[in-house]
């Protein structure tokens, strides 16, 4: 399997306000191979979901990718989507191919 080209929007703490609060940019990262599927809404019901999100795409992340997702968007076919929750990878034991993080992400508009 050949995944896609994305890009990752990846928060990035660039420095301080007078008050010291940190000031946070979306820094770009390209990042190949990524497995793009349709998101899977079928396995949830809407208890489990009580706002309504919509997912829009499963990602599948190689393993040479080591940013973090919390917060991020990530730009598919000229799309930006946000991502859904804080996706963690999978433990390196169960997992044999190149990919090792899944991320949920979904896109509103309106």
């Amino acid at each position: 399997m050949i995944g896609e080209v994305v890009t990752a929007l990846v928060p990035e703490q660039v420095g301080e306000d007078p008050y010291h609060q940190p000031i946070v940019e979306l820094c770009p990262e390209q990042v190949d191979n990524v497995l793009v599927a349709p998101g899977v809404t079928d396995d949830f019901s809407e208890s489990n979901r009580p706002d309504g999100v919509t997912v829009a795409y499963t990602l599948y992340f190689p393993k040479a990718f080591t940013g973090c997702l919390d917060g991020a968007q990530v730009v598919v076919r000229g799309e930006t989507f946000s991502v859904i929750g804080a996706p963690r990878r999978y433990p390196e034991v169960i997992t044999p191919t190149q990919w090792n993080l899944k991320a949920e992400v979904e896109r509103t508009d309106g």
